[in-house]
């Protein structure tokens, strides 16, 4: 089943964790330009100024507009960019899911990260559990697939690696459209 455009996504306690989910998803074969984080612009900013020491934590702030403060694995990904979601504050995103939600004018009509998250072609009732475990500092991981059998993959991988709420969602026009 070819052109299946179905993106597999999972939630990460920290940025620690889904950078090391990143390393094992391209390991295994996944192009990092398949590959999307979100995570709150402070939370990573604290996390990459004090445990990886790539900024020091009164310049961090200012890199991770830039995507400065993303290094390692992370800082590999497509699209490292700060985008600002209404009603919930600044995220730092890279890869797709940048593309996607910039396509979606996250800058206010989307109606906040609920509303990115559905338009990304997230099911409401999943799309509510990641916005509130994003907002308490978690990362979203997602992974693009064209193959059931990478959607099997990469539901694996997520699994493997310590993501939570694991699901698939296939991709809505708009979201093909950005991320591509």
């Amino acid at each position: 089943m070819d052109n299946k455009n179905t993106s597999v996504f999972g939630i990460y306690k920290n940025s620690t964790m889904a950078e090391r989910a990143v390393d094992l998803i391209a390991e295994s074969g996944f192009s990092h330009n398949d590959i999307s984080v979100l995570l709150p612009d402070i939370q990573s900013s604290r996390d990459f100024a004090h445990e990886k020491k790539t900024k020091s934590p009164e310049g961090a702030a200012t890199g991770a507009a830039t995507g400065g403060v993303l290094g390692g694995t992370l800082g590999l990904l497509a699209g490292i960019g700060a985008i600002a979601i209404p009603g919930v504050g600044p995220f730092i995103a890279a890869g797709p899911i940048m593309g996607t939600l910039a396509g979606l004018g996250v800058g206010g009509a989307v109606g906040g990260l609920l509303g990115a998250l559905v338009g990304l072609g997230i099911p409401e009732y999943v799309a509510q559990r990641y916005e509130g475990r994003v907002k308490a500092g978690g990362v979203l991981l997602s992974v693009h697939c064209d193959t059931s059998n990478e959607v099997s993959r990469a539901e694996k991988l997520l699994k493997d690696t310590g993501a939570e709420d694991v699901s698939s969602a296939t991709e809505k026009a708009a979201a093909k459209s950005a991320s591509r």
